[in-house]
């Protein structure tokens, strides 16, 4: 669509300002990516069972710069809305980009929980509960506010059509989940009895509500996949989303059956311990086939010309899940194999972070990473749509 351009009348010149702030006008929500695949290397390296002298310590640096990086990414996209407050409306309205607004949500709940598991060595245990609960609090709230309007909005304005799902879709529904795995940690920070048993409910029913949500949404994503041909070579990487509510449901039934004995009664808490074996070893079965079909994908489309974008950050944070999912089935099973799945896909998630982590700097240092209009171009649509 072609639209003549006309001057602007002598009072509109007279009262236009170039847009204050521009280095941030392109700053989307899916840059939260960044801090979410920074903190899940160190909350996923805390979480396997071999003790690699200075690792902890490492893990911890990698926590503050998690943290460093949310803080900094909160002041830029506060500057984003109130200096390009247009774009923002823009990043709404459009199809590809809402649903990174769940990153924002699994940004705050990863550096919350990463404070408790390791922070605490630098920062202390009471500021890291603190820090954790009002991290946890703000994620779950923004996560659940993700949950429901951006699908209303795909429902009522995107409206977009089944050849157009991409795995981003699943983005606002797998944040609650994230809540539901981290929110257990805090549940022995809690007096015994009412509190405990709330909050540790209140992540269980946060589990069920992503679950069920994300169980929706695959199927669509299959077909899409199977009917539709490969996904865009920029959006071959978000396969790789789908392992997140995988990976982060198994590590929270292994969570809920952690603390489950100081929270609710004897049956249940074994009941959650029997749920995170039977629960978990199926669904790892599942992720394992995922993992396999994704990174095939993605070496056909990296022989493609496939070529670096921040949808590259989707290698870490699913992986990560997967991790920790992995370790806990471990702790649970006493089986070597998840042991040896965990330091495995470790190591994976270190090499795709670093990989990451060096292409968005280097992009950031050359100034193309945020002069572009959003985080990946869409599925091609109908024949019909407005191309621009």
């Amino acid at each position: 669509m072609v639209l003549a351009a006309h001057p602007l009348p002598p009072h509109a010149r007279a009262t236009a300002r170039p847009p204050r702030v521009p280095a941030v006008r392109h700053l989307g929500p899916h840059w939260y990516a960044c801090v979410m695949g920074t903190a899940i290397v160190a909350g996923a390296g805390v979480a396997l069972p071999a003790r690699v002298p200075g690792l902890r310590t490492a893990l911890t640096a990698v926590w503050a710069l998690s943290l460093v990086l949310l803080v900094a990414l909160i002041a830029a996209r506060a500057l984003h809305w109130v200096h390009h407050r247009d774009q923002a409306r823009a990043h709404l309205l459009d199809p590809a980009v809402a649903p990174f607004y769940g990153c924002l949500s699994m940004a705050l709940l990863a550096v919350g929980g990463g404070a408790l598991s390791v922070g605490r060595d630098w920062i202390g245990t009471g500021p890291a509960v603190a820090l954790d609960a009002v991290l946890f609090t703000a994620g779950t709230v923004v996560g659940l506010a993700a949950a429901v309007a951006v699908p209303y909005l795909m429902a009522v304005r995107h409206r977009p059509t089944p050849d157009q799902a991409t795995p981003v879709w699943l983005l606002p529904l797998v944040a609650p989940m994230v809540s539901a795995a981290l929110g257990p940690h805090l549940v022995p920070h809690l007096p015994p009895g009412q509190p405990r048993a709330t909050l540790l409910l209140a992540c269980v029913a946060l589990f069920g509500l992503s679950l069920f949500a994300t169980l929706l949404m695959l199927p669509l994503l299959f077909a899409r996949l199977v009917t539709g041909g490969p996904l865009p070579l920029a959006l071959t990487p978000t396969l790789f989303l789908v392992l997140g509510p995988l990976g982060q449901s198994i590590t929270a039934v292994g969570a809920f059956a952690d603390v489950a004995p100081g929270a609710v009664p004897a049956p249940y808490a074994e009941g959650f311990g029997l749920l995170a074996v039977l629960y978990g070893v199926p669904v790892t079965g599942f992720a394992l086939l995922w993992l396999c079909l994704a990174g095939a994908h993605v070496v056909r489309a990296r022989r493609h010309g496939m070529r670096f974008a921040m949808t590259w950050w989707s290698f870490t944070f699913p992986v990560g899940t997967c991790v920790t999912g992995a370790a806990a089935l471990a702790r649970r099973t006493g089986l070597l194999a998840y042991d040896a799945l965990a330091a495995g896909l470790y190591a994976l998630l270190v090499a795709a972070w670093i990989t990451a982590a060096a292409r968005t700097a280097r992009g950031l240092a050359g100034g193309a990473l945020l002069a572009g209009p959003g985080p990946a171009p869409s599925a091609p649509g109908p024949a019909t749509a407005r191309t621009r």
